[in-house]
């Protein structure tokens, strides 16, 4: 028996019955409703085994992602999730140029070519050294002609080309909190954090009223931490050893004595702790004890797209 051609009507009925049908994906998580907060958007380190994003962050502000801070893997997935628009930030910061806090860094800037961009995007990050190139140099590493790794870009850092540019600008070591950006919405501020030899700031974002604070990398020594962090609304610290940790890893990350120590000698309000690693991965129990010992605040551990609303 053969079957009738189906009509075009029958097709069009068809097809709208199985997109009836088809599971809807469930909502991204959004801050966006939030009038401040910060959104994590990757909570892991450097390890693919921690199912994590690395490391990245939005501040949201009424309904728009004005701050980017640090670009690890994973992030350009998650940002898409958040509902974020590379429309949107006013600034992009980095804490140093480590791989788990740069490589979606392209990824993002790319996708601002579809997203409308037409206004300059800031970015501001530590100088180089023998190790790392300063904010200035990984741009155009990047981007830049002759040489750079993706050059058909360039127009992104040749004035006068694109429908907007990126505008590096290495910020200069200090161990003491110094202002670095300003426009009508917020300030930001950075200081110099040790994290081995590379250079590292952590940063701190004066907006609406409040403070929020990013420790980056950092073994804890010095006061410039604490001093950044004082009385902030919002502490967001890297818990990438446990206690007890020693050589390489202890001069490049605080352990949790550490990060209680700067939460309460700087009264923050409220503590999360990212950049959570294999090796920190089921010690949150003893992290939070040792904590304790110092800070009497909230604490918490975050994951990919966490919310955190600032009141």
């Amino acid at each position: 028996m053969q079957w009738p051609e189906p009509t075009r009507k029958t097709l069009l009925l068809l097809a709208s019955l199985l997109s009836t049908c088809a599971p809807s994906p469930a909502p991204a998580q959004s801050c966006g409703a939030s009038e401040l907060a910060v959104q994590v958007l990757g909570s892991g380190g450097p390890e693919s085994q921690d199912k994590r994003a690395s490391t990245s962050y939005l501040v949201w502000d009424h309904g728009s992602a004005r701050v980017i801070l640090d670009a690890g893997g994973g992030t350009a997935l998650r940002f898409g999730e958040s509902g974020a628009q590379m429309s949107q930030p006013d600034v992009f910061l980095f804490s140093h140029f480590h791989v788990d806090h740069t490589s979606d860094f392209p990824a993002l800037i790319f996708s601002s070519w579809f997203e409308d961009r037409k206004r300059p995007l800031p970015v501001y990050g530590p100088t180089g050294n023998d190790f790392m190139p300063s904010t200035t140099e990984f741009l155009h590493e990047l981007f830049a002609d002759p040489h750079g790794a993706w050059r058909y870009l360039s127009e992104l850092v040749e004035p006068g080309q694109g429908s907007y540019q990126l505008q590096p600008h290495n910020v200069a070591p200090s161990s003491t909190p110094v202002l670095i950006f300003r426009n009508a919405n917020m300030a930001l501020y950075a200081v110099t954090v040790i994290h081995g030899q590379v250079p590292a700031l952590a940063w701190r974002i004066d907006i609406g009223g409040k403070r929020i604070v990013f420790s980056g990398d950092t073994n804890g020594e010095g006061e410039g931490l604490t001093q950044l962090a004082s009385h902030a609304d919002l502490f967001v610290a890297h818990n990438a050893v446990p206690e007890g940790a020693t050589g390489v890893e202890r001069r490049l990350h605080m352990p949790p004595s550490v990060i209680g120590a700067t939460a309460a000698n700087a009264h923050v309000k409220q503590l999360v702790l990212s950049h959570r690693m294999l090796r920190t991965l089921g010690k949150e129990n003893e992290t939070q004890t040792e904590i304790k010992r110092r800070y009497s605040g909230p604490i918490h551990f975050a994951n990919d797209l966490d919310c955190f609303p600032i009141k």
